[in-house]
Formats: C-alpha cells, sequence, structure tokens
C-alpha cells in the first residue's frame, strides 16, 4: 500500500513501496547496480523509479535524495545494508562504563577511528589520515557539531550560530551536512560519525573523539587527584590537558558561535593553567612556575589573578625586585587599558611582597 514520504517541503507526493526501497538505498550509498540487484529489477527501473522519485519530492539530484533520505528518517546512520558488524566495545577499567570505541555503528576496537580537534584550528583525522574538511563554513558546523558533544543541533541553530544575521539564500545545511557525512566515514562503511534524528544533527556516541572532551576528563581526574592528596599527580594531568591546546582557537573559522566559543575557550584554558600553576606553588616547584606563568601573563597582561600568581611565584623565589615590578608594570596597564587601579587581591599581594611576609592572599579556589 503506497505511503506518504515525510519530507517537509512544498508539494510533496506520495511514494510507493518500491520507490521507498530505492530512496532507501540510494539514501545508503548504493550504486545503481547494487540496487538492482538488491531488488531483483534492472537498472533501467531503477532510473526510472530514482527520476519519478525525484519528480515527486522536488529534489534536484541524487544528491539532494541522499539528504532527504536522513533527514525524513528513512535512512539511520550504521543501519544501512552496508554496515558492519559491532565488537563490544572494552570495559573500562576504572568505572566498568563502555570505553570510547563503545555503540552507534562504531567498528573500531581500539579507539574511535575519527579524531575531530576544536582546540586549535579545526582538524580531524580518520586511521591518522588528515582530513580535507571543505569550506570554512562547512568547517564551522562541523565545529558546532563537536562542541556540543552529544547534544542535537536544529537546523535553525546552525544557521543561527554559523551565519548568525547573514543567513544563506538556500537552505544549505543538509547540503554540508551530507558532505561531512561522507567525509568522516566510519570504517569502509557509507555510515558516518554525524547522525539525524528529530532534534537535529549530532555526533554519533562513542564515533569520534573530540579533543576538548578529552581535556575535560584530565581536568576533572586532575580534580580527584587533588582532593586525594596527590599534587603531583594533578599538576601532571592539567600539564596534559593544556598540551591539547594548539595555537589559534577555531581558527579562521566564521560565524557568532565560533567567536563565542574562542573566549570561552581562552577563558577555560586560563583556568586550567591557573589551578596547575596554584599546585604546583603549594609544591615549592616555583621556578617551573615562573616560566609558565611568565608566558601566561604575556598572553593575558590584564588578568590579575596571572598578575598575582607571578608575583607570589617570584616572591617564593627570592626575586623580590621582580615580583615588585610585576606589579608596577600590571598597575599601569589596568590604568591605560581600562582605566582602572588593581584589584583588591593583587593589592594584597603587593603589600604581603613589600613587607616581607611568608603567607599572602589565598589564590586557590579562584581559578576552577
Amino acid at each position: 500500500m503506497p505511503t506518504t514520504a515525510t519530507t517537509g517541503r512544498p508539494g510533496a507526493g506520495e511514494l510507493g513501496r518500491r520507490e521507498r526501497e530505492v530512496l532507501h538505498a540510494v539514501g545508503c550509498g548504493l550504486r545503481d547496480d547494487e540496487i538492482a540487484a538488491a531488488l531483483a529489477t534492472s537498472e533501467d527501473a531503477v532510473a526510472a523509479h530514482l527520476a519519478r522519485i525525484l519528480g515527486k519530492l522536488g529534489l534536484r539530484d541524487r544528491a539532494a535524495a541522499i539528504v532527504h533520505a536522513f533527514d525524513c528518517g528513512l535512512v539511520a546512520p550504521g543501519r544501512g545494508p552496508r554496515a558492519q558488524p559491532v565488537r563490544p566495545a572494552p570495559r573500562s577499567a576504572a568505572n566498568g562504563t563502555a570505553g570510547p570505541a563503545a555503540t552507534a555503528g562504531f567498528t573500531a576496537t581500539s579507539g574511535p577511528a575519527v579524531r575531530i580537534a576544536v582546540l586549535g584550528p579545526l582538524r580531524a583525522w580518520r586511521d591518522g589520515r588528515s582530513l580535507d574538511l571543505g569550506y570554512p563554513r562547512r568547517q564551522a558546523v562541523l565545529a558546532a557539531l563537536a562542541l556540543r558533544g552529544g547534544r542535537a543541533l536544529s537546523r535553525q541553530e546552525l544557521l543561527d550560530g554559523v551565519w548568525g544575521l547573514e543567513p544563506p539564500v538556500a537552505n544549505v545545511v543538509p547540503v554540508h551536512i551530507y558532505r561531512l557525512r561522507k567525509i568522516l566515514r566510519i570504517g569502509d562503511s557509507p555510515d558516518s560519525v554525524i547522525e539525524h534524528d528529530r532534534g537535529g544533527y549530532r555526533l554519533v556516541s562513542g564515533a569520534a573523539e573530540v579533543d576538548l572532551t578529552r581535556m575535560e576528563d584530565l581536568v576533572t581526574a586532575a580534580g580527584t587527584a587533588h582532593r586525594a592528596g596527590d599534587q603531583a599527580e594533578a599538576v601532571r594531568l592539567c600539564s596534559q590537558a593544556l598540551d591539547l591546546f594548539r595555537g589559534e582557537l577555531l581558527a579562521g573559522l566564521p560565524g557568532p558561535l565560533a567567536e563565542l566559543e574562542r573566549l570561552r575557550l581562552a577563558e577555560r584554558r586560563i583556568a586550567v593553567a591557573q589551578r596547575k600553576l596554584e599546585w604546583q606553588l603549594r609544591l615549592g616547584r616555583h621556578a617551573e612556575a615562573v616560566d609558565e606563568l611568565f608566558a601566561l601573563s604575556a598572553e593575558h597582561p590584564l588578568n590579575e589573578l596571572v598578575a598575582a600568581m607571578l608575583m607570589r611565584a617570584l616572591y617564593s623565589g627570592d626575586r623580590r625586585a621582580d615580583a615588585l615590578a610585576v606589579f608596577d608594570r600590571a598597575r599601569r596597564r589596568l590604568a591605560d587599558d581600562l582605566g582602572v587601579p588593581p584589584g583588591r587581591m593583587l593589592r594584597q599581594t603587593y603589600r604581603m611582597v613589600l613587607r616581607g611576609d611568608d603567607a599572602g592572599p589565598d589564590l586557590t579556589g579562584v581559578a576552577r
């Protein structure tokens, strides 16, 4: 009995059973000869069915039909005829939960074969090979999905985040998603790390490793080590987290979402660095902390907490004059750039150094 394809497009017609079968096979990435073999018909019949499908649904070409098959729910990632059997993912020794290669049609057994990096210029790799992600807008769409983890983003959210107040004339989001699905395939199958459901588009859980997720896991582990009294392990884990940052965040990506995420990720990096450096000071590793604090202060000259920590590290290393010079430089920069005097914390640190006190203001807990 004929059924109606839900397309959301004006003038969408009814599709018969065989037409739906052909559309499903096209959406799964099969060629005409493969569809003909699967349906026990001729290639000419398949081509005729596809022509009728395009006409009824008002689609331009085969690529548009593939996008439509995903968007209307006729094809779901991991359920196509070429999907490979999924081996059980290894359990984590730490918590007994499924590891990063788990579920959702992902076929790798030693971790996701697709890696996505957002803590710098956007990059992606499959099986260790760098991928060409195409146009900056397409890259921005992928970055939006990677930054949101498993949460689905609707077409409108992607339009708002990537195009902002200059939306495209055509509905190009499905086109970019289609191209990204092809680029980010899982293994040799047509299945992709990007899926579509009623909520919108999302990354398939466990199918891709995102450096942002890895960074936050390391920071969480560092906090656990700190609470357990292992400051050295906390510093080591924070160092690993900071090593994931590389270069300008989301360099060259357009749109308001990328701009907001640059600011958020930059602040997150500072917070993690501050936690690590505070723990280094507690361990008495002042010389090591001084070098990193000088670099951080040069990047963020108006950050008073960084200046205060640098002053403490220098003072603890018997470099009192250098610590006072840091205060004087910060005071002038705040006055020249912002027209404000140093805040209470920085003034307290200055008085501590000036008086030669052993204890200064508590900076712990400020950078969380």
